[in-house]
């Protein structure tokens, strides 16, 4: 489900590109050809994070009992539907997010934690936030 996301953060590129701003995705492990599938997807860099520094401390997970809310299958499900497929590799439980930095000293602009498996963020809330990014001179 991953992947649907990164599919629709992509098609925001050529904004980011003009407001200068890079699409950066941090993976916790490359397991296989796991980075190679996800490529099509994701247009941007993609950096792994072998420490796991980036998830935290405390890494944010959904067991297996996760696989029993609706909003799980909601969410596989429109995935599905939208030909997105994931892989059964890895670690699988950790829930990620999307972050949008600000430069220099502006912080975190949007900072968006997947609650469960396939919350995606709201791509128009990423542009707004972009859109707020005060360049350092």
């Amino acid at each position: 489900m991953c992947r649907e996301e990164a599919s629709e953060l992509s098609s925001l590129k050529p904004q980011l590109e003009e407001l200068g701003v890079p699409l950066v995705a941090v993976v916790k492990e490359n397991i296989g050809t796991e980075i190679q599938d996800f490529r099509p997807h994701f247009a941007g860099d993609i950096y792994v994070d072998e420490k796991k520094y980036f998830y935290g401390p405390l890494q944010r997970k959904m067991g297996g009992l996760g696989f029993i809310r609706l909003g799980v299958w909601q969410n596989f499900m429109r995935a599905w539907r939208s030909g997105y497929q994931g892989n059964m590799n890895g670690e699988g439980f950790i829930l990620g997010g999307v972050f949008v930095f600000g430069a220099g000293d502006q912080g975190i602009l949007l900072e968006h934690r997947e609650k469960e498996f396939g919350h995606k963020v709201d791509t128009a809330d990423v542009l707004e936030a972009v859109q707020k990014i005060v360049p350092v001179k």
